[in-house]
């Protein structure tokens, strides 16, 4: 087993058939116990009835809400990282969200990471009451009203989306990392001023391509991938020599069961 890239993680287990329960501990610990250092969970609140590009799935798809999903797996693991990838920040309520985070970085015991995006489809955004328009000074605001409520002595902001004062919550995090998704400059820029990270997807040439765009990033700042290509030490040694830090996997994309897709590239996890 030769290591050629520091992490590997697994991302989309809280959606389909492998979302239930007994499925979800299995593999779980299936993952934490073969070398995967983190498990993303993705976000979709409704979807369009029918089906409408670019909607990912089919309306009857089971997608469990991702910070209930990772509530469990933090329950039953110790290690595994966890992480959204992504959660679509203007659909949410950033004071409830922010509780629920530092809910959830204290269960785990510190292990957990907020991947946010600002969204891309239309009617679910619609339908939950949220400005499609406005997404990314909405999701510029939260993430900023959310930072206010975990690290100012005294919580304040005044915003056109949200605004408070003469409030606070516990618990606080204590080791809560936001990473931010997307593709566009405004997700690049959102990502080196308000994060530590940025989520990607993509082969190896599209990622290139991004990271041309991307402005300088700041020391300490991961990159993380999620992938559907399939891997061998070459393809894996592409990501590496680019600057990814994690590469995600996604095993509904790959042959075979998702147990055989785990161990197959577990090979790879030095």
């Amino acid at each position: 087993m030769v290591a050629l890239i520091m992490d590997f993680g697994v991302q989309g287990l809280n959606i389909g058939d492998e979302a239930g329960p007994q499925a979800t501990r299995r593999l779980a610990q299936l993952a934490e116990s073969l070398g995967y250092r983190s498990w993303w969970a993705s976000d979709h609140v409704v979807l369009p009835s029918p089906r409408v590009d670019p909607s990912p799935s089919e309306p009857d798809t089971v997608i469990v809400d991702p910070l209930t999903h990772l509530s469990y797996v933090a329950a039953v693991t110790s290690t595994l990282e966890l992480a959204t990838g992504i959660v679509i920040l203007p659909q949410r309520n950033p004071l409830v969200l922010a509780k629920q985070v530092a809910s959830l970085d204290l269960l785990s015991g510190g292990r957990f990471t907020l991947g946010v995006g600002a969204g891309y489809l239309e009617p679910e955004m619609t339908a939950v009451g949220a400005s499609f328009g406005e997404r990314g000074a909405i999701t510029d605001e939260y993430l900023d009203a959310m930072d206010q409520l975990w690290h100012a002595d005294v919580p304040a902001f005044a915003g056109e989306h949200v605004s408070f004062s003469g409030v606070d919550a516990f618990p606080k995090p204590s080791n809560v990392r936001v990473v931010v998704g997307g593709h566009s400059p405004s997700a690049f820029r959102r990502a080196v001023t308000r994060a530590q990270g940025w989520f990607g997807i993509g082969t190896p040439s599209d990622i290139r391509g991004h990271l041309a765009r991307f402005p300088a990033r700041p020391d300490g700042f991961r990159i993380s991938v999620s992938t559907q290509v399939p891997l061998t030490a070459a393809v894996v040694r592409e990501y590496e020599d680019l600057g990814v830090d994690e590469l995600v996997i996604y095993p509904p994309a790959f042959d075979g069961t998702v147990d055989e897709v785990l161990r197959r590239y577990a090979e790879l996890i030095g």
